[in-house]
């Protein structure tokens, strides 16, 4: 009788430990994720231009944009004080040491150009956007050479709530880290932006 009991107290617990485990498994997203219908891309401005890819973070937020466009959920806006949700992007090198230029105009686009095989988007940006990631510390204006010691040497994705204010104020919402997580042009990190995003409002739906 005892040894049965140990069996059925054995089972219950594994079973128990499972549902634990697979609920602690569901995927989740902020609200304001799932409701938001605007999105503003812009590079972490604590990253300097490499060296040997100046052009690097440029070239990853104009095909995170053009990702973004062909999939359609949500509308760019040049404005991160005016858009829903704020995506920071920055490209890995897959190097822990590397030289940069510091200091340059990151985000200032006076003109943009795209074009998918659906649409043509036209915008431009003068400044720094209301709402916009600020540099953590204050640096000259002066474009110089620097060596950068990275913490994340992979893609970086971001996604923070919009508004006025800076952004890094704010906690993130989901972040992608991951080898050629920006690369062209599947853009792994929007696929999987786009995949949590579809499984959580599926999870919500499939709740009585």
């Amino acid at each position: 009788m005892n040894n049965r009991m140990r069996v059925v107290s054995l089972v219950v617990f594994l079973i128990t430990s499972l549902a634990v485990a697979n609920a602690k498994k569901k995927p989740s997203l902020p609200a304001y994720v799932l409701k938001a219908h605007t999105v503003a891309v812009v590079i972490d401005p604590d990253t300097g231009a490499s060296m040997t890819d100046p052009l690097a973070n440029k070239t990853a937020q104009d095909d995170v944009e053009k990702a973004l466009m062909k999939w359609g959920r949500l509308t760019l806006v040049t404005d991160p004080g005016h858009a829903d949700l704020v995506i920071v992007i920055r490209k890995g090198s897959g190097k822990i040491v590397q030289q940069t230029i510091s200091n340059l105009p990151t985000n200032d686009r006076p003109v943009t150009v795209q074009q998918t095989d659906n649409s043509i988007r036209l915008a431009g940006q003068q400044g720094r956007a209301p709402g916009a990631p600020t540099q953590t510390a204050p640096q000259d204006t002066q474009a110089a050479p620097q060596t950068e010691v990275e913490t994340i040497s992979q893609d970086m994705f971001t996604v923070y709530e919009g508004g006025t204010g800076n952004t890094y104020d704010r906690p993130a919402g989901w972040r992608y880290t991951s080898k050629d997580a920006l690369h062209s042009p599947d853009v792994p990190a929007v696929e999987e932006f786009r995949k949590l995003i579809e499984e959580v409002e599926k999870q919500q739906k499939s709740k009585p």
